[in-house]
């Protein structure tokens, strides 16, 4: 039975085994280098990794996450923002294929609706693939509350994506 998955923060140290993670997810992510993953996390508001305890350098997935109003180029990113959502976009979420089932997804998005609730955001914007399609992410989604607001073609036409938003929730006292 596998052990409980802890999250820790992402480091450079991570960089080489995240751009492994990540690119074994085409189509359902992007390509992405070492630099450009190196930027990302430099962007990033919120990434973390999720490891097992007796493995802590060797992430099983990972979540990047970027508050609005940032500095930050990525097309599906810029569309959220040009709605004026005060939001935490959610631009990456990988769980490596033999991690899958054990709960790290939602995991990866309770800490990140609290780090949105902790930083007073109305919404958690994240797009996911119809074309190449995603049927699994986008039931994942929809099970967390995500609707969709809109869809968008993406790089160069090739992608077809849906725009996802979630409320909130903020903390009873």
């Amino acid at each position: 039975m596998p052990t409980a998955t802890l999250l820790r923060p992402a480091t450079d140290a991570d960089i080489s085994r995240l751009v492994s993670l990540n690119n074994a997810a085409i189509p359902a992510v992007p390509d992405t280098p070492a630099d450009d993953m190196s930027e990302l996390l430099d962007a990033s508001t919120l990434a973390l990794v999720a490891v097992d305890p007796e493995t802590p350098a060797d992430p099983l997935g990972f979540v990047v996450a970027l508050e609005g109003g940032e500095d930050w180029s990525g097309e599906n990113y810029a569309w959220f923002e040009e709605r004026g959502l005060d939001h935490l976009y959610v631009d990456r979420i990988v769980v490596g294929e033999g991690a899958r089932g054990r709960g790290i997804g939602k995991l990866f998005y309770d800490a990140v609706f609290d780090a949105a609730r902790t930083a007073g955001h109305d919404v958690v914007t994240c797009e996911v693939n119809l074309n190449p399609p995603n049927p699994g992410s986008m039931r994942f989604h929809g099970r967390l509350g995500f609707e969709e607001r809109g869809q968008q073609l993406t790089k160069g036409g090739d992608v077809l994506v849906a725009k996802l938003t979630a409320d909130v929730t903020p903390v009873r006292s």
